[in-house]
């Protein structure tokens, strides 16, 4: 679990260090005439890591309110009111999603704990230059991505509704996390000062190990019945295919079984989803956004009805959704 408070003062200033935050890049320097330099690369940290931090706002988010504790989102520097919830369901007061209990409950608790980390740590290190929690949708949003998953069979989806209904939520969000912080990587300006990829690196370990356990549970049940006639493979699978289909022409996105994956042996489960080479996938910024929007090239919708929020530093992000 992320533990913000032992963190050392001195790696925090390595992270996001902040004399690079809002620099142009570097150009190496003592090169003669005969080796030339290599281009530039441009310092878009800021806009990295604060898109970053609009993911984790809804991450955290999300998982606070399956175990009751929204407001914890306000005291590291989110806003709960700014958080639209399924009709009848507050994730306050310790009132964990219906069903949640035992060993599920305690790894919801401890997901929660992390990216509520996640939150408090990046925003620490941006400083003034983090920005503040847009809005969010966790109720309506949900309901569309249900409809969109299964052709409209399945309608008024709530991932509170129940555990497997949270398990299915969880997993909409995790695996897009990891590839969000994969894709990030080769546009982080990699200065061992600062350890910005460092401590991206650091944050992806803990998305993957998050996304695994979601998808080590789905993958257990399987075999249950789910909504609207489908078990729980299918439903994962549908939500894996309208990924794929929201982030670009490409296969990228895999489900819990073999089924419906190419690639995937029949004998295996498909708890890690990885290319030929065993490596995972990536995805830029743009085919991450067209995900949380639940549309392709837009800017804003979905889970983020009034977009992402951005700031004098980061700006509306356009740089780096066309990379």
């Amino acid at each position: 679990m992320s533990d913000t408070q032992g963190q050392s003062g001195s790696t925090r200033r390595k992270f996001l260090g902040m004399a690079g935050l809002m620099g142009a890049g570097a150009v190496l320097s003592g090169c003669t005439g005969v080796i030339a330099a290599p281009p530039t690369k441009a310092n878009l940290d800021a806009a990295i890591f604060n898109f970053a931090l609009n993911l984790e706002y809804l991450e955290a988010a999300f998982y606070l309110a399956a175990v009751g504790r929204l407001d914890e989102l306000t005291a590291a520097g989110g806003d709960a009111s700014k958080v639209i919830l399924p009709a009848g369901f507050t994730g306050r007061g310790g009132v964990a999603v219906p069903g949640l209990t035992g060993d599920l409950l305690a790894m919801a608790h401890e997901i929660a704990d992390d990216e509520l980390a996640h939150v408090r740590f990046i925003r620490e290190v941006l400083k003034t230059n983090a920005v503040a929690q847009p809005r969010l949708d966790l109720g309506p949003a949900f309901d569309a991505a249900g409809r969109a998953a299964s052709g409209g069979a399945i309608q008024g989806f709530n991932p509170y509704a129940n555990e497997l209904f949270f398990l299915h939520g969880a997993f909409i969000f995790e695996d897009v996390g990891v590839t969000a912080y994969k894709g990030a990587a080769r546009l982080i300006f990699d200065d061992s000062a600062n350890g910005n990829l460092e401590q991206a690196a650091g944050i992806l370990a803990v998305e993957a190990y998050h996304a695994g356990t979601i998808r080590t549970q789905l993958y257990r049940r399987r075999g249950e019945a789910a909504a609207a006639g489908l078990n729980v493979e299918q439903v994962v699978q549908a939500i894996s295919n309208t990924r794929d289909s929201l982030d670009g022409a490409d296969d990228r996105d895999q489900g819990v079984t073999a089924s419906g994956n190419a690639g995937v042996p029949a004998r295996s489960a498909n708890i890690v989803p990885t290319d030929a080479n065993g490596v995972a996938f990536s995805r830029t910024p743009r085919q991450v956004a067209n995900i949380v929007f639940l549309a392709q090239g837009t800017a804003k919708g979905g889970f983020f009805p009034d977009g992402l929020s951005g700031n004098s530093v980061t700006g509306d992000y356009s740089a780096l959704l066309r990379l």
